[in-house]
């Protein structure tokens, strides 16, 4: 199954070490002293999360060749470039910690809101990327990346749209993740003493991508269509550590077009729609494998003809459950925009595939739509989404008229995370197969990075954790 696997490349940026200098501090200690003359700082990693809007660097680790009184420390002691520091505090180990400890790393948490936090960029705005085949379209749910910017002489976004099998790339870019970081007033170390003011920066020398790095990344070549798809794995802990006879449910997460032949890595940094999923919070809640293809060409669009790599998706979640020990009746399917488009299609040419799935800015045509009235679905569009909302509307229709109860209810995009969990209760209260949430008119642009509707509805969506729980209580319905 797997023939290659891609390490994901992280900043280069070399630092130069900060040194003392000679200064000296009264009520040092004598190893205090000797540090401040060789320079006590070893190095600092710059730490990456991943938000809606793309991923984002979001603290340092700043590294000490002493342990670092944490009682002691003062947020006005470093500064970092550019950058907001709002929280300060010791660790053993360069991990985030909601208190801090006695340690050799000093915590520089950044906020997340800075200008220069986010490092993926889509190229034409809209903060996350999306599917739109041209400015005057830009609430559509089409399979086409979004517009290129000003100047831009692309054949792929902004030229119209691509197709199905268009393989040219959109603007979308990756950032590297570099800070640099000085301490601008004394540290405490535990043994009494402290390190003094260093006016010299230090560069982050290396990368921790939260989440992300927990990912593995393979290709798989399907005999059957001669395609070759690359794909991002997670693999629940207690799998790797061993866990004989359990098996695991499987997530599968499809990208918007946006993303069309990029890089292995970008399902996993331009938004939370994979790495949620694998997130400590919900593995601890539901441990489960995720899967996260990067298709190398647009694989449908709206005349929803889908090329190869559609079957050959099948046939790689086929290959994964046949490889690792995933449980064949708890197998789920997401995807925003082009990817929901295909989860709606593979849950119809492919009804015993997976037990639910997540439907995000996305529509399939109604007169196709009679299968899904055997699914377990839950739909999320936004009512200023000129495609995916009236498609939502139109395949909802069609799933009630054959007897499958619909639940409905309109949110407010705006709503806090106690108001989405109360949002949730309440749909589920309906006790239907199928759920259908609406975000209102205008709370989707107004409370996201996106340019438009469109877009920002998986900048929302997928950061509704009782939606991601409610899928995991689903199994394969039979008999209907």
């Amino acid at each position: 199954m797997v023939d290659r696997r891609t390490f994901i490349a992280g900043t280069a940026a070399v630092s130069g070490l900060a040194a003392a200098g000679g200064l000296s501090v009264s009520n040092a200690s004598a190893q205090d002293a000797a540090a401040s003359q060789a320079g006590h700082i070893k190095g600092a990693t710059a730490i990456t999360k991943v938000y809606g809007a793309g991923q984002k660097l979001i603290a340092l680790a700043v590294e000490y060749d002493r342990d670092i009184d944490n009682s002691a420390l003062c947020g006005s002691a470093f500064e970092v470039a550019d950058r907001t520091v709002t929280k300060v505090y010791a660790n053993r180990t360069p991990e985030l910690a909601e208190r801090g400890r006695d340690g050799r790393y000093v915590m520089v948490e950044l906020s997340p809101d800075d200008d220069g936090a986010l490092l993926w960029s889509t190229g034409g705005g809209g903060g996350g990327g999306g599917d739109t085949a041209s400015p005057s379209a830009s609430t559509s749910a089409s399979a086409s990346p979004s517009p290129s910017p000003s100047g831009s002489t692309g054949t792929g976004a902004g030229a119209g749209g691509p197709k199905v099998g268009d393989t040219t790339p959109s603007n979308a870019t990756l950032t590297p993740a570099s800070a640099t970081v000085t301490q601008t007033g004394p540290v405490a170390t535990v043994h009494g003493g402290a390190l003094p003011t260093n006016s010299t920066p230090v560069t982050t020398s290396s990368v921790s991508n939260l989440v992300v790095d927990d990912f593995r990344q393979f290709t798989f070549d399907d005999p059957a269509t001669g395609q070759t798809l690359r794909y991002n794995l997670f693999v629940p802990k207690s799998h790797r550590h061993g866990s004989p006879g359990r098996r695991y449910p499987l997530v599968l997460f499809m990208h918007d077009a946006s993303l069309i032949n990029i890089d292995t890595i970008s399902p996993l940094v331009q938004g939370n729609g994979a790495v949620c999923w694998a997130s400590p919070e919900d593995q601890a809640r539901n441990e489960a494998f995720v899967l996260a293809p990067e298709y190398g060409a647009v694989v449908v669009d709206d005349d929803y003809e889908p090329m190869a790599l559609f079957e050959t998706t099948a046939h790689l979640v086929e290959e994964i459950t046949e490889t690792y020990a995933v449980d064949a009746d708890r197998r789920y399917t997401t995807g925003q925009s082009m990817g929901a488009m295909m989860s709606l299609g593979l849950n119809i040419a492919y009804p015993d595939l997976f037990a639910a799935a997540y439907i995000v800015a996305g529509q399939w045509p109604a007169e196709q739509a009679a299968p899904l009235a055997r699914k377990n679905l839950w739909i999320v569009v936004s009512q200023d989404d000129t495609k995916a909302y009236p498609g939502g509307n139109a395949i909802t229709d069609v799933i009630a008229a054959q007897g499958t109860s619909v639940g409905k209810a309109v949110w407010d995009a705006g709503a806090t995370a106690a108001q989405f969990a109360a949002d949730v209760r309440n749909l589920e209260k309906q006790k239907a197969p199928v759920n259908y949430a609406t975000f209102l008119t205008g709370t989707v642009t107004a409370n996201s990075t996106a340019t438009n509707a469109h877009m920002g509805t998986w900048q929302i969506a997928y950061d509704i954790p009782g939606i991601r729980d409610w899928i995991f209580r689903q199994t394969r319905r039979t008999g209907h």
